[in-house]
């Protein structure tokens, strides 16, 4: 089956062909037109720019993505769309134009949840993945434990009580002078740094709960770097990095292993645009060698917004009959 997809929740505009099966999961094309120098000019993503960017450059990366796969719409067995959570303008381009060429076309056409697309992405990476598993999810936006059931039964388990690990590093990086997104920045300068050299509040609020707490780490580095500016002293920029990443890698840790001692999980899958950082990576994967589970993570190319893993998810939706009429309509949360 060849599936043609869409992403357009945040400032990514993306479109992939998949060919889906039982015993295959192939990437035939992802194309992705990011708008990250447009939205670096003001630090963030500026929401109506992002949906009129996507307006743009929706039908090029469609035409696009057809013909790097080497087939035409008439090859298309079924069209799968993010239907949210994300920037109601910006999913709304998506949404509609999917919505539009299905019924055109006379094509099934499936929606996706946004979270449940990332989770997928590990599907496409390793092959032999099956539910059920443990995610942890951590993005921008969110931060989450999910109990995965089954390929389309997620269960959320435990999230962050205020901001996601994402927004955090993007804040401090933006506070640090770095580049738009500072998250990537941050892991690269935190590798240069001593993670001993400052001691910043962990976001394991409580021995309890598998929840996070990241607004008090965001806030005591933010303070931080205004009080050495205040007073006019020099900033090393590696070893903040390196200290607010190391709180948070352990916190990540700790939570990770209480989750698999409190579900007897032994697969432990990471998803979401952080999945990319290389600390956070590296620490879940230590604590899983060390608890006998096997851990999982999408290729980097597939941890960002795209459209392969809202392809692959769409699959398993349509598999279980979620099919969409011309009613359906976008959610932001």
């Amino acid at each position: 089956m060849f599936v043609l997809a869409f992403e357009s929740s945040c400032d990514e505009t993306a479109c992939a062909v998949l060919e889906m099966s039982k015993d295959q999961r192939t990437i035939k094309s992802n194309i992705v037109a990011s708008q990250v120098d447009i939205h670096a000019l003001y630090g963030g993503v500026v929401p109506e720019i992002a949906s009129r960017a996507h307006i743009e450059a929706i039908s090029k990366i469609t035409y696009e993505a057809l013909d790097t796969a080497g087939i035409t719409l008439k090859d298309i067995d079924l069209i799968a769309v993010t239907q949210g959570p994300g920037l109601i303008g910006a999913l709304l381009v998506a949404v509609n134009f999917a919505k539009s060429l299905a019924f055109a076309n006379n094509i099934p056409l499936v929606p996706v949840d946004h979270i449940k697309g990332h989770v997928a992405a590990n599907y496409l990476t390793h092959k032999d993945l099956e539910p059920p598993f443990l995610a942890l999810v951590v993005s921008g936006g969110h931060t989450s434990f999910f109990d995965v059931k089954s390929y389309t039964s997620l269960e959320e388990i435990a999230s962050t009580r205020d901001d996601a690990v994402g927004e955090c590093f993007d804040k401090i990086g933006r506070v640090m002078g770095l580049c738009y997104p500072g998250g990537a920045a941050m892991d690269k300068l935190a590798c240069l740094g001593n993670k001993d050299a400052i001691t910043f509040p962990s976001p394991a609020i409580s021995k309890d709960t598998l929840d996070f707490s990241f607004s008090g780490l965001k806030t005591a580095v933010v303070n931080y770097l205004n009080t050495k500016n205040q007073k006019g002293e020099e900033i090393c920029r590696e070893d903040v990095s390196a200290s607010a990443t190391k709180s948070i890698v352990e916190a990540v840790k700790d939570k990770v292993a209480m989750a698999i001692r409190q579900t007897g999980y032994k697969k432990i899958v990471l998803a979401g645009g952080v999945s990319a950082n290389s600390h956070i990576r590296k620490g879940i994967s230590e604590v899983c060698a060390k608890m006998g589970a096997e851990f999982y993570a999408p290729e980097l190319f597939l941890c960002g917004d795209n459209a392969a893993m809202i392809g692959a998810q769409g699959y398993y939706e349509y598999l279980e009959g979620a099919v969409a009429d011309e009613c359906l309509n976008a959610y932001p949360s």
